[in-house]
């Protein structure tokens, strides 16, 4: 049953998209190992999880989601990400306010669902790895992390690992969003969700 948007819809949207971004900014920090930074859209979405569960439980209509992802686009963006940044951030946002939208707020199962489709953000973290900006930003690496840093990288990211990062966020958000249902499955049936 979807409700008005209120000002505590915005002060929710304001604490869970600072308390989502805060936990994907520190598991980012793995990045700094090349390997991890590849495997961060399966990581990046086990962590966040039980985060995310606990935000889809206080979302009762269309909108929230959708702002929360333009949030972090530009926080995205304001940290060093190009522009397809907005562009995977606000389609995953638009995806998932659908799937929620389809269990009517009130289904685990469409949540975790939504925990996978919203994970596909992560895509626009990595994007420059692959299309279009490749040559480029991989140079603007070598200043803050070293030329050995950016040849790993160049070496562990072949154009088809992009779309393996698509299986790994699906597979990552499902494994996240099944992980916080299980972690906060008392707060969903206090909030009457089943």
């Amino acid at each position: 049953m979807e409700k008005k948007f209120e000002i505590k819809d915005l002060i929710t949207v304001g604490i869970f998209t600072a308390l989502y971004f805060a936990v994907t900014f520190a598991v980012a920090c793995i990045g700094f190992i090349p390997i991890f930074m590849v495997l961060m859209p399966l990581i990046g979405p086990i962590f966040t999880g039980i985060p995310l569960m606990l935000y889809f439980s206080k979302i009762k209509h269309f909108g929230m989601i959708t702002i929360t992802s333009i949030i972090i686009a530009i926080l995205m963006f304001i940290t060093g990400h190009h522009y397809p940044i907005f562009i995977f951030c606000i389609g995953a946002g638009l995806i998932t306010e659908l799937v929620l939208k389809a269990g009517n707020y009130q289904s685990i199962k469409s949540c975790v669902i939504g925990s996978s489709t919203f994970s596909l953000w992560m895509l626009g973290m990595v994007i420059a790895f692959f299309f279009g900006f490749r040559e480029d930003y991989f140079a603007s690496l070598v200043d803050g992390y070293g030329q050995e840093y950016v040849d790993k990288m160049m070496g562990y990211t072949p154009t088809w690992v992009f779309f393996a990062m698509i299986v790994m966020c699906l597979i990552g958000g499902l494994i996240g969003g099944l992980l916080g249902a299980k972690v906060l499955k008392k707060h969903f049936r206090k909030a009457g969700m089943a």
